[in-house]
């Protein structure tokens, strides 16, 4: 299917994408969706003939676990409600801990690096086919930018991901910013990549804008997309003609004219790079894979390399042997950054409440919080240990803050006492 050239829909620049002209379609995160009901401003998109493809954040298909019941049928809700020829998700995993590994139960809150060995390979098979089972419509993975490596890794990223495709039959949402990213922070060289994995599965295009800071290279989504994103747009368009090509912009958004100016500066170098006429698939049936199950052993040998990393990076457990340890910290410190700035966003009266000293009093929290149960929960209990070590200096402040966590959680803040018996249960659980 060919999708043309598009925009992620952020509802802050509802409007803005609304007015541009020239947009084909455009991709939403499926988890910012009710599955039974849309956006106006999806609606009108739709009934003005605009594609809407959900983009899903939360799988985990690259983790030990098989992909949860609950988020598989949310997904597909979300497909149906939309009529969307496919959906998307992402190589990486999310989470780490539970049953597995007899330990808790970790959020990373991002999206963090498969290990590109045979037994994740198996394990994320495993996992992608039992997707597309539960799924309406054909699935697309995305490569995700990295700021660590795995040791010992047995394949390239172009290796993996040919693997993938030719076990599962599953298609590929290529970013472009990532592999970028991947060149600076990790030196894996983009063309070396795109000669290595099968263009012919591309569904769609990722481009997105980033800063490097101190030598490692962040994909904020909040800046312009750069000269050397836009050059290894044109390796790929030399090497097939991708069926949609989607800016994506999370953050600090610009004006609607600068949007449409990234946008045509897109179409300018697929323009210019020329290249195949032929796309990749035209078929919007669902592709059903078939991949032997995982080998004895291998989910658990993941899950426990997996559990061993998140838990360096959330909860300042040693660092498994073979990481670049410095990496690991600069790892560590977005993803506590990336929990301010998503609790920041879902509860927004906090650092109204905190002012100035939200930021640092949240990252404080989070040396010694592993986030368990999703952001909702996680500023719940900020919040709580905030109130229960002696509150706020401000009362109005204080008053405040009490007034939004008995809103949400209870009758009344929670007592010393309270903290000591949950952190005894906790202990006992950990036993």
């Amino acid at each position: 299917m060919k999708l043309g050239i598009g925009i992620g829909w952020r509802p802050e620049i509802a409007a803005e994408v609304e007015a541009l002209t020239g947009v084909d379609w455009v991709e939403v995160v499926a988890e910012n969706l009710c599955a039974d009901h849309l956006p106006d401003s999806l609606v009108r998109l739709r009934e003005r003939g605009v594609t809407v493809v959900p983009h899903g954040v939360s799988l985990g298909l690259g983790g030990a676990d098989r992909p949860d019941a609950e988020r598989l049928a949310g997904l597909a809700a979300r497909a149906e409600l939309l009529g969307t020829p496919l959906v998307t998700e992402h190589i990486a995993f999310v989470r780490a801990g539970g049953p597995l590994t007899a330990s808790p139960r970790l959020e990373a809150g991002h999206l963090l690096p498969v290990p590109r060995t045979w037994d994740a390979l198996e394990v994320l098979c495993e996992n992608v086919a039992i997707a597309q089972d539960a799924l309406p419509v054909p699935l697309a993975l995305e490569n995700i930018a990295a700021l660590v490596s795995w040791p010992d890794e047995e394949l390239t990223e172009g290796q993996f991901l040919a693997e993938l495709v030719e076990r599962t039959g599953v298609r590929l949402l290529i970013d472009v910013a990532n592999l970028h990213t991947n060149h600076v922070n990790l030196g894996q060289d983009p063309a070396k990549a795109l000669d290595e994995l099968p263009v012919e599965a591309i569904a769609y295009v990722h481009v997105a804008g980033g800063v490097e800071k101190n030598g490692v290279w962040h994909d904020t989504h909040a800046h312009p997309v750069t000269a050397p994103v836009l050059d290894v747009l044109a390796e790929l368009r030399s090497r097939v003609d991708p069926p949609g090509v989607l800016l994506e912009r999370d953050d600090a958004f610009p004006p609607g004219a600068e949007l449409a100016a990234e946008l045509e500066t897109i179409r300018g170098t697929l323009r210019a790079a020329g290249g195949p006429s032929g796309t990749g698939p035209h078929d919007t049936g669902p592709r059903r894979g078939t991949p032997a199950p995982a080998r004895a052993g291998a989910r658990d040998r993941t899950a426990v390399a997996q559990t061993a990393l998140l838990s360096a990076l959330v909860a300042g457990t040693p660092a498994p042997e073979g990481f670049d340890h410095r990496r690991l910290r600069v790892q560590s410190r977005a993803l506590a950054a990336k929990r301010a700035d998503v609790v920041a966003k879902v509860a927004p009266e906090l650092p109204e409440i905190l002012g100035d000293g939200y930021r640092a009093a949240f990252l404080d929290y989070a040396r010694t919080r592993p986030m368990s149960d999703g952001y909702r929960r996680d500023a719940l209990d900020f919040v709580e240990r905030i109130l229960v070590h002696g509150g706020l200096p401000d009362p109005v402040a204080q008053r405040r803050l009490t007034h939004w966590w008995e809103d949400r959680s209870g009758p009344r803040p929670p007592s010393r006492t309270t903290r000591i018996v949950r952190a005894a249960r906790a202990v006992l659980a950990g036993k």
